[in-house]
């Protein structure tokens, strides 16, 4: 009789199991909702787009999107988190991907990544920059567009100068010599009115000479900030031009600009910043000005080959309950759904097709072919110094007068000479550092 009792039990639980797979494969089959969170509100009417596509593809999908405003957006996403109700899918910023990585706040897209045609689609190089941010072995994000950091110059300005364009095969010495030659006061009166650069302490404006010299910030084996001597010559190079070669103005005088308001505007002659901006110059220039992009030059420890760029990526929440329609759906609008006129000018599409397309260099537009190089560097290799506490340590945002950041502005506003500045720096990073890295 215990035999059979046993029996009974042992069916009657296998019978459960069975009825639970039955149940899981019913839902998993039945209508499926996606929320997709993104923080661009100029891209509402794209968007519904893009879903409406998508849902007519993948007939019992419906997705949903939620747009906040990037000031609100990391506010309300970790809202979600703690509550563990993250979106689906939802827009990822390259400075948080290790943190949130290592939170358990990312789906591991390894397994994804490694079945499906990723890199027959996508650009390979820029997955593994998210993966070298993330400081594990894995993929936590897909990568939906690059951007890089460029020089940026006024042709109209050379040319009245009667100075040769810049080449990707500029070195620091040409830079400082076309600076020199670009800095004129035009009517007399002792003051510049037109600077020959234009930088502060902004990452933009920094990280890329330390790259194209062989620097880095941190020492990534233990975690701290430990600027090397081509790091450190780079960064003494900048400041000399604003303190020695008077080539470029302390930013404590360029008060009444916003900052990416002095190249445009014919204060300076040669800028180094983001690729996003040759869209808001295309619009807000037009043809008034003629201006093109190169390669930052190289310094003597190093080459301008090493790109300073990060990704903008969707990821997917740790337990999303459909993780393979997720996948599907991050890749379709990172790219392999949508066109180029869903981008920037500027942002290099990661999908293949996209940054391929002869539109993205287009002629009629400036800088023209100049667009080439954005996709030599997608294709190349890059580097960040990203990490856990990034904006709290290099200055981002308005933590701009902390940090890093700070400590340059200190520097070329002769408030603090240069070691000093750099000693403190070290100190207040590292303390940061060792808070996040045990």
């Amino acid at each position: 009789m215990k035999k059979l009792v046993t029996l009974l039990v042992v069916l009657l639980a296998i019978a459960s199991l069975f009825g639970a797979g039955v149940k899981d494969t019913q839902a998993s089959s039945g209508p499926i909702t996606l929320e997709w969170w993104t923080w661009d509100p100029t891209m509402q009417e794209e968007n519904q787009q893009i879903i409406a596509q998508f849902e007519r593809q993948n007939p019992g999908v419906k997705v949903n999107n939620t747009i906040i405003g990037t000031s609100e957006y990391w506010t309300k996403i970790r809202i979600q988190a703690n509550q563990n109700k993250l979106p689906d899918v939802f827009t990822m910023s390259s400075g948080y991907i290790e943190e949130w990585a290592k939170d358990g706040l990312l789906y591991n897209l390894d397994s994804f990544v490694q079945k499906d045609d990723t890199f027959d689609i996508f650009y390979k190089s820029i997955f593994d920059t998210n993966k070298a941010i993330s400081n594990t072995d894995s993929y936590y994000a897909i990568p939906f567009a690059l951007v890089t950091t460029v020089l940026y110059y006024n042709k109209d300005a050379f040319d009245a100068a009667n100075l040769a364009y810049p080449t990707d095969a500029w070195t620091w010495n040409d830079f400082r010599n076309a600076a020199k030659k670009l800095t004129i006061d035009k009517n007399g009166d002792g003051k510049i009115d037109q600077w020959g650069y234009w930088f502060y302490g902004r990452y933009a404006h920094i990280e890329p000479w330390i790259y194209a010299n062989g620097g880095r910030l941190l020492d990534r084996t233990t975690m701290r900030f430990s600027p090397d001597k081509n790091a450190m010559d780079a960064m003494k190079m900048l400041t000399d031009l604003v303190l020695v070669d008077k080539v470029a103005p302390a930013p404590k005088d360029m008060s009444a600009f916003q900052q990416q308001d002095v190249f445009p505007q014919g204060v300076a002659a040669m800028w180094v910043d983001g690729s996003w901006f040759v869209d808001t110059f295309r619009k807000k220039l037009g043809n008034d000005m003629r201006w093109g992009i190169v390669r930052v030059p190289s310094g003597p420890g190093g080459t301008n080959t090493l790109t300073y760029g990060w990704p903008d990526s969707y990821a997917l929440a740790p337990n999303t309950k459909h993780p393979e329609m997720a996948w599907k759906f991050a890749r379709f609008v990172a790219g392999e759904g949508i066109g180029l006129d869903t981008y920037m000018a500027g942002k290099i599409p990661s999908a293949k097709k996209l940054a391929t397309d002869p539109l993205f260099s287009d002629p009629n537009q400036q800088p023209g072919k100049d667009m080439d190089l954005l996709i030599e560097q997608a294709a190349g290799p890059m580097t960040t110094s990203y990490s856990m506490g990034w904006s709290e340590w290099r200055g981002y945002g308005g933590s701009e007068a902390l940090g890093l950041n700070g400590m340059i502005d200190a520097i070329v506003n002769s408030l603090m000479s240069f070691d000093e500045a750099f000693k403190k720096s070290a100190d207040s990073i590292n303390t940061v550092l060792k808070r996040l890295y045990k």
